[in-house]
């Protein structure tokens, strides 16, 4: 398999931020840091939401996209995550990366300068073409959804 290459560009607000990182030989995703300025931490209330800029600002190859998603550890010990999860950043966006956080917690939470604010996960898309039918094939399952299954 080829590593995809990207290109990434600091904005100034976070030169002295690391660059995302795979933190296990393992990890599917690479953390995102929070580039807020380090003398106004943003404090996130309850049941409130921010964007939490990150200054980092990539060009990715055709064929793939960013996903950004939560981290299980602040949404375990803090029930903070992004909002929109997972987030998508297409191949042809060249924007800041910027983190849609929500606290769904009842205690307000602090994201400071360097936080690792939630997963950047690089994946493979495909994109599709519709081709309209008057049927479509059977199976099995049918149109049974929400439950159909079985409970459990």
């Amino acid at each position: 398999m080829t590593t995809p290459r990207i290109a990434v560009r600091r904005l100034a607000h976070a030169q002295d931020l690391p660059l995302p990182a795979y933190e296990s030989a393992g990890a599917a995703g690479m953390d995102l840091r929070a580039a807020v300025p380090a003398e106004a931490p943003i404090t996130l209330a309850p049941r409130a939401w921010t964007a939490v800029p990150t200054g980092l600002c990539i060009a990715l190859p055709p064929g793939f996209e960013a996903q950004v998603r939560a981290r299980s550890g602040l949404a375990l010990k803090f029930a903070v995550a992004p909002l929109n999860s997972p987030g998508t950043i297409d191949a042809d966006y060249r924007g800041e990366i910027k983190v849609i956080l929500m606290n769904h917690g009842e205690a307000p939470f602090v994201i400071s300068r360097g936080d690792r604010i939630a997963q950047l996960v690089i994946a493979a898309v495909s994109q599709a073409a519709w081709v309209e039918v008057e049927d479509l094939d059977a199976t099995a399952r049918g149109a049974g959804g929400f439950g159909s299954t079985g409970v459990g």
